[in-house]
């Protein structure tokens, strides 16, 4: 028979066991090259799309698109305009499926002009769609409020006809240009300012609900970018230009670019949508898994190449991503947990030269930066904040031997010394993570620790380590509020977006990164030349 007192021992033992197998910790040592950059973006590299879905928008016996598209948005609303000006700037892009569906109502032209309505046999289900200028008027009045920088991307189809009765996703003709040189026109005699147009949404490849063959786009992208030399003859105010605004085929990007010829796209976008359906049931673990996360890296190495192969002067740019297709993941692309894929997904693209990255959306859908209702922001929202205030445009080689769920990125920093992203998808085991700076770029020896003391016998001259550490309420991952270094963001009793402070960390001690969390850690003392 077991004694009382073996049987107490024998239970404090499993729940010790317990404990440490909940509380598992790892040491891990990052190497930061700085000596040169690897990759560089845009200064303004975050940016987020304002879509034309109206109301009836339904995937999946749910309709998430509320009050959130870009006719019926309330442009008022003041939690919006404060959302958009803490960026100062942010890169806002106006588009979406329904975009090659949408004339402008500019005069008298086009006569019928109508708001969208289901229509079974119209692309994506619905009918042509109609902006009139007073509603133009009411977006570039929060745009130029908020100091928003604006990509307009224009309806693409106008022109053409489906080729033949057996074939109707292939659109055939020249792009008529008429009704974009009115907007455009009318754009600039209001003063409104445009930083990028684009021409049509997911037509490249094999298209989505239609598509043009790449000779033919290529040859209208040439007649957008004559149209714009023409309309704006200062280079100093001249909008870039933009395509093809969709998913990549790497023969059709190709012939594309060689269509195109050198000097005509500014920006090469492209659409992500690597986590598959929103109504997937393994959605959340794909947002956990990092070598599902890493498979789409290739597209962006692709990409990248295609673009300094044919067309040098041409930048990647992710044009769109939602991570998840039909309006995201219900009960998981608007919570804590979809930061594990779309702060990876900065993360990755900036390393192969992408200069922005556009998220859907800004507001809408299930994976809107803001609720579609409340117009509160979720998780996602603050970590595009933060990333566009700390991490600057060179990007940095950050490498680890490490385990492979926790992901490290590292950048100049937007003001001195450098920024590292650490993203830990481990369930169970917190990383205390060492820095170590590699300033020799012509041997594997490690020249110098995270920072460098000029004066060791001066406690001053030790730049304290800022650390943002964010993990999710309660510790639950599917939680729309997020907590910054333990405390809950959340609006200011004025509907200001809150300041986010970092708590400061003796430098000597390695960053702590609790399971299924995220950090962002400035070291100001970090010896980086390629920051000078």
């Amino acid at each position: 028979m077991v004694s009382r007192r073996t049987r107490f021992f024998c239970l404090v033992f499993l729940v010790s066991s317990c404990f440490f197998n909940l509380s598992n910790s790892d040491e891990l040592k990052v190497m930061v090259k700085g000596v040169t950059s690897i990759a560089q973006t845009d200064d303004n590299f975050i940016c987020a799309t304002l879509d034309w879905w109206p109301e009836n928008k339904c995937d999946y016996n749910q309709c998430p698109w509320g009050k959130a598209g870009l006719l019926n948005l309330d442009l008022k609303n003041r939690i919006l305009a404060n959302a958009v000006k803490a960026f100062n700037p942010l890169r806002l892009r106006i588009g979406g499926s329904l975009q090659d569906q949408v004339y402008y109502k500019v005069g008298n032209y086009p006569k019928n002009c109508s708001n969208f309505e289901k229509k079974s046999d119209g692309l994506f289900g619905f009918s042509d769609g109609c902006l009139h200028m007073n509603r133009w008027d009411e977006l570039h009045d929060m745009f130029n409020k908020t100091g928003a920088a604006i990509t307009f991307s224009f309806n693409a189809l106008i022109g053409r006809i489906p080729s033949d009765e057996n074939n109707t996703t292939l659109w055939v003709g020249d792009w008529n240009h008429y009704n974009a040189k009115s907007l455009m026109k009318y754009t600039i005699n209001k003063g409104y300012k445009i930083d990028s147009y684009e021409l049509g949404n997911e037509l490249c490849g094999s298209g989505v609900a239609a598509k043009i063959k790449a000779h033919q786009y290529g040859n209208d992208v040439k007649k957008l970018k004559k149209l714009v030399t023409h309309m704006y003859p200062n280079p100093a105010n001249r909008p870039k230009i933009l395509a093809p605004g969709g998913f990549y085929d790497q023969k059709w990007f190709q012939e594309f670019l060689q269509t195109t010829g050198p000097g005509v796209v500014d920006g090469l976008t492209h659409h992500i949508y690597n986590l598959g359906a929103g109504v997937d049931p393994t959605l959340i673990d794909k947002l956990q898994n990092p070598f599902f996360l890493s498979q789409i890296a290739q597209t962006f190495k692709n990409v990248e190449n295609d673009a300094k192969l044919f067309s040098p002067s041409s930048e990647p740019w992710i044009g769109e991503s939602g991570g998840a297709y039909n309006s995201g993941g219900k009960t998981t692309s608007h919570t804590f947990v979809n930061g594990f894929w779309y702060l990876d997904q900065l993360g990755m693209t900036s390393t192969f030269n992408h200069k922005v990255y556009c998220r859907q959306s800004l507001i809408g859908g299930n994976y809107g930066l803001l609720n579609t209702t409340s117009f509160i922001p979720n998780p996602d929202y603050y970590g595009a904040l933060l990333w566009h205030k700390l991490m600057g445009k060179n990007v940095l080689s950050i490498t680890h031997e490490g385990s492979p769920y926790i992901r490290t990125y590292a950048h100049c920093s937007k003001t001195s010394g450098i920024t590292v992203l650490l993203i830990n998808m481990d369930k169970s085991t917190t990383f205390d993570v060492s820095v170590v700076n590699d300033l020799n770029m012509y041997t594997d020896s490690v020249a110098s620790v995270e920072y460098i003391n000029p004066n060791p016998d001066s406690v001053e001259s030790i730049h304290p380590r800022e650390e943002y550490h964010l993990t999710p309420k309660d510790g639950n991952i599917q939680s729309d509020v997020m907590l910054l270094n333990g405390t809950p963001l959340k609006l200011t009793s004025s509907l200001d977006i809150p300041v986010m402070k970092p708590k400061l960390i003796d430098p000597t001690l390695p960053i702590s990164i609790a399971p299924q969390s995220i950090v962002f850690a400035t070291l100001r003392g970090f010896q980086a030349p390629a920051c000078a």
